[in-house]
């Protein structure tokens, strides 16, 4: 399907979001892959990646940009050729990408039941705010911040990318409303202190979280 969202957040930063429901051929019919992307591409053995990484390319150009202008660093992290930020995320049908004079991160998950059993993996100081109490509501409210919480600190570890960083042990995300869509995180590895607001809004069954460094 076409674009299906666009986010104006402000004048130098924007997300879009695509729902994959094109075939592989026909996305692949419209992009143009850098040859290191191509060899990507070839080796991915899911077609649902596959799928998903001719969406970001389409989402790329959606802004004026082709895959001809993305390259990834030696840790993995993609870059605009120019000064533009940008970070790229995909999960099951959606794909999304942040593009950002800023220094930005970007995360979409599915909401479902097993974050529940992996949440002390990734928590620990914000397990004061939640309320994991089950009746049916109450355990769908506990999933959706356990999956903000997730998406937070995905999207920060995307943008400083560095090996050791602990969701559980270095990353804190600070009291929120679900009703709100807006915190706080900080940030705490080695002698590194890094403050980050986080912004977050829910699209069918996917959380979107995306996150700037202050």
């Amino acid at each position: 399907m076409p674009l299906f969202k666009t986010i104006n957040f402000n004048s130098t930063t924007q997300i879009l979001v695509w729902k994959v429901t094109e075939s592989f051929t026909e996305l692949f019919e419209q992009v143009v892959l850098n040859d290191s992307n191509r060899m990507r591409l070839d080796g991915m053995k899911s077609e649902m990646h596959r799928r998903a990484f001719l969406s970001v390319r389409k989402l790329l150009q959606e802004t004026g940009h082709s895959d001809l202008d993305l390259y990834y660093d030696e840790f993995g992290k993609p870059h605009l050729h120019g000064e533009k930020h940008i970070s790229i995320t995909h999960s099951h049908n959606f794909s999304a990408i942040i593009i950002s004079h800023e220094t930005v991160g970007i995360d979409i998950e599915l909401q479902r039941d097993k974050i529940i059993r992996i949440a002390d993996k990734f928590c620990d100081s914000e397990f004061h705010f939640l309320s994991p109490s089950f009746g049916p509501e109450k355990k769908q409210d506990y999933i959706r911040k356990l999956t903000v919480i997730w998406g937070a600190k995905e999207a920060i570890f995307k943008i400083r990318n560095e090996k050791g960083i602990s969701f559980k042990d270095h990353i804190v995300v600070e009291d929120f409303q679900i009703n709100v869509k807006q915190m706080t995180a900080k940030l705490h590895f080695n002698n590194l202190v890094k403050d980050f607001n986080i912004y977050f809004e829910e699209i069918e069954d996917f959380t979107l979280v995306y996150a700037f460094e202050n």
